[in-house]
């Protein structure tokens, strides 16, 4: 199957995007961080820095989130989930529909509070006045990624009987 090869590798090169930006996002806020140590030690005021590392976290955050439950870092319910033996399947089938069915419905309030936060020109409340929706933008991209991986890992589940997703600590400590 070729198409479902590909698809595989699109899904998969979109969320290490998700991964990559949010380690850029990361190492912005270090930037960010030290420009403004800089910018103190020097008698300099750099207005908006701390509003600025926050964007940047929330783009951290929420970007990886997809890339993350594709590596098995998110806390997850593998303890409960081995405790149901042969029914562990119905469990990760009601864990991944109600993570997609919650992702999904986040995903729509984040892109319609973004929408009405451009509509509106909304601007931060800050000293940088930033319009809120620029920020906001990486929580929706984060949103719409992680809902759409779990939605992967639920019809992936539902079609092939494996979720996809790399093994939990969790489960490594008890393969051995």
């Amino acid at each position: 199957m070729p198409a479902a090869r590909a698809l595989r590798r699109i899904l998969d090169t979109l969320y290490l995007a998700g991964g990559v930006v949010a380690a850029l996002f990361m190492i912005a806020i270090l930037a960010i961080i030290v420009l403004q140590m800089l910018a103190r030690w020097t008698g300099f005021v750099f207005p908006g820095a701390s509003n600025y590392a926050g964007y940047c976290m929330a783009g951290a955050s929420f970007l990886a989130f997809a890339y993350a439950l594709n590596h098995g870092a998110h806390i997850r319910v593998s303890l409960a989930l081995k405790a149901l033996g042969r029914f562990r399947w119905w469990g990760e089938l009601w864990c991944f529909g109600i993570g997609a069915v919650i992702t999904t419905w986040m995903a729509w309030y984040a892109w319609k509070g973004t929408y009405w936060s451009w509509k509106l020109k909304e601007l931060s409340q800050g000293l940088d006045a930033t319009p809120v929706w620029i920020p906001q933008i990486t929580m929706v991209v984060g949103t719409i990624l992680l809902a759409l991986s779990f939605w992967d890992h639920l019809l992936r589940l539902i079609v092939t009987g494996d979720h996809g997703i790399k093994t939990d600590v969790v489960d490594q400590s008890h393969a051995e």
